[in-house]
């Protein structure tokens, strides 16, 4: 007697429905998929005890004739595909033909459609079998109703979660549907009354403010990014705001909400220097790859995408949010307005102007570092690597080839610079600001060679203890591209002969002390995670000092130096080094508005 045999089609069809039909969530999506791709313009969503009772998706969409209508519900029964060849590159969210059929596998299922307003069809199916097809009249478009979900496999539905955890997933769902595609009016009713309504909007940012409310989309900024052929849009979470709400990441490629690790972590790995050890920020990420260099027929519920080349995806990724948070609109905000207001009144001419476009100017650009008139332009001494104690003038370093307007500055507390704004006023943390700077010059110094140094005129001799002279073990060699010159001495005592100079306050014997008993006990696991660690701890300790007297040539330097790196609005340990006071909230606070 054999021991292998053919397993009946019943069975059959619920194993592939449990591939599909998770909950009652991926029936929601299944079908409102169903409805996107009908073309539908209006979905409307009805939800009875959690999915549990009743799940209807009605739509204005092409609807079905009688014959489509029996015929979708057969296994592998679809109009998107033909042959192997179309599923590569295929844009419909559905192609597989297994969704309405593995769902009136294990349910009680109706659908009334029809292709023209009038006479339609409604088919109705039970575990998989059809019981009755029979005329309706119904306005152009498709209705679904699915009952009794699992009605027939009472090992699904005992693992069922209670109605008000179904709901919450379905609700995940519809959000991030939602937020795919802001040209349909999604409407989303449970037990009775409206959840959710979507009127059609124009952009993103619209539709999540319509999904999470005015204020939290606030701590967002745009990203618009186009590295070769990948097209990166969305919005970031400001390093600012992380942690202050509800962690949330959705992310789309080509069209489809779909979980990927890999490219979630090479945008967080963007953030890298911007935020403490172990906050995660929020994202919302849309890719647009080539189509052929996706593969979309991975999952059975199309939950998850291959990419051909998935290293350049992610880099390109870490480099588009990077530069997305090197913008003015990523730092600290008080009572600031996510949209870029309308200009000055004339009487502000004077202000120098500070677009919330970008920190880094180009040619043709205005920013926070903006391009000035030749007439205007400001000079100031070198920061990093100049005399920062002097007024002798200079060029002015440029941004991208282009010189940078520095306005007047201010320092308050011998801790905060500030300057005026067209649309607010300005603080700058001059540690933080210089932080900064030094941090990602070291990093360059660490990756290309060896920095220049200055001999002692008498060597300096430091005398370490057993932690410390392990960690100088372990970074020597960075310490040398540095600029440090140092050799053993007997025991743990170095002699220092030469020193770098990143500024003229630096204080090198104290600098490498602190920086040294900072490293103790680091036991990064790559080079790469070494040397920022490295470089990110030197930063701090070389950085000028809160409480440090700074010349107006040293704060015009300070100014034009932190225009030169990648992450001006944020410091090495995640706080902030640019914050914005709007005008608005110093009115509210006035009592003028």
């Amino acid at each position: 007697m054999t021991r292998i045999a053919i397993l009946s089609s019943a069975v059959a069809d619920q194993i592939a429905a449990g591939e599909v039909v998770e909950r009652p969530a991926s029936v929601v999506k299944e079908l409102v998929e169903n409805a996107l791709d009908a073309g539908a313009t209006t979905v409307d969503v009805t939800i009875e005890e959690g999915g549990r009772a009743l799940i209807r998706i009605a739509d204005d969409g092409s609807g079905m004739d009688r014959e489509d209508a029996v015929l979708c519900l057969s296994r592998h029964a679809t109009s998107k595909i033909t042959v192997a060849e179309q599923l590569v590159g295929v844009r419909s969210y559905g192609f597989r033909g297994e969704a309405l059929p593995a769902i009136a596998s294990v349910s009680e299922i109706m659908i009334e459609t029809a292709t023209d307003d009038g006479v339609g069809t409604q088919v109705r199916a039970a575990a998989g079998a059809v019981l009755d097809t029979r005329d309706a009249t119904r306005r152009r478009g498709t209705t679904v109703s699915v009952q009794r979900l699992f009605y027939n496999t009472p090992a699904r539905q005992k693992f069922l979660r209670s109605a008000r955890s179904e709901w919450r997933g379905i609700m995940d769902t519809m959000h991030a549907i939602g937020a795919l595609r802001r040209d349909v009016h999604f409407t989303v009713r449970h037990d009775g009354k409206v959840a959710l309504d979507l009127p059609a909007v124009p952009t993103l940012r619209a539709r999540l403010a319509e999904l999470w409310g005015h204020r939290d989309v606030q701590r967002f900024v745009d990203i618009d990014d186009v590295q070769g052929p990948i097209h990166i849009t969305g919005m970031l979470e400001r390093p600012a705001d992380v942690g202050t709400a509800t962690r949330r990441v959705l992310l789309i490629i080509n069209g489809r909400v779909v979980r990927d690790h890999g490219i979630v972590r090479a945008a967080e790995a963007a953030y890298r220097s911007t935020l403490p050890s172990g906050v995660r920020p929020s994202l919302v990420l849309s890719l647009h790859v080539p189509s052929g260099d996706v593969d979309v027929n991975v999952h059975p519920a199309k939950s998850e995408v291959r990419l051909r080349d998935r290293w350049p995806t992610e880099r390109a990724v870490e480099n588009g949010v990077r530069r997305a948070l090197g913008l003015f609109d990523a730092s600290a905000g008080i009572g600031w307005r996510t949209w870029t207001p309308a200009a000055a009144p004339s009487w502000r001419d004077d202000v120098h102007s500070m677009e919330p476009a970008a920190l880094r100017a180009t040619p043709a650009a205005e920013g926070l570092f903006a391009t000035p008139d030749a007439a205007s332009a400001a000079c100031a001494p070198d920061l990093t690597h100049g005399p920062v104690g002097s007024d002798t003038t200079a060029d002015t370093r440029p941004v991208d080839d282009a010189p940078i307007s520095v306005p007047p500055l201010l320092q308050l507390r011998r801790m905060y610079l500030m300057f005026e704004h067209e649309d607010g006023v300005i603080l700058i943390d001059q540690h933080s600001a210089h932080e900064r700077v030094l941090y990602e010059d070291f990093l360059g110094v660490l990756e290309r060679g060896e920095a220049p140094s200055q001999r002692l005129l008498f060597p300096m001799t430091l005398h370490l203890g057993p932690d410390e002279a392990e960690a100088f073990d372990a970074h020597r060699t960075s310490f040398e591209k540095l600029g440090f010159e140092m050799e053993g001495f007997g025991g743990h005592s170095l002699l220092v002969n030469a020193v770098p100079m990143p500024h003229p306050r630096f204080d090198a014997e104290r600098c490498l002390r602190e920086t040294l008993a900072a490293l103790t006990g680091d036991r990064a696991a790559s080079d790469a995670k070494r040397h920022e660690r490295l470089a990110a701890t030197f930063a701090c300790k070389a950085a000028i000092k809160a409480g440090d007297v700074m010349s107006p040539g040293e704060m015009r330097a300070l100014y034009i130096a932190l225009a030169n790196t990648k992450l001006p609005a944020h410091d090495v340990h995640g706080r902030s080094t640019i914050v914005r006071l709007s005008w608005d909230e110093l009115d509210r606070r006035f009592g003028r508005k």
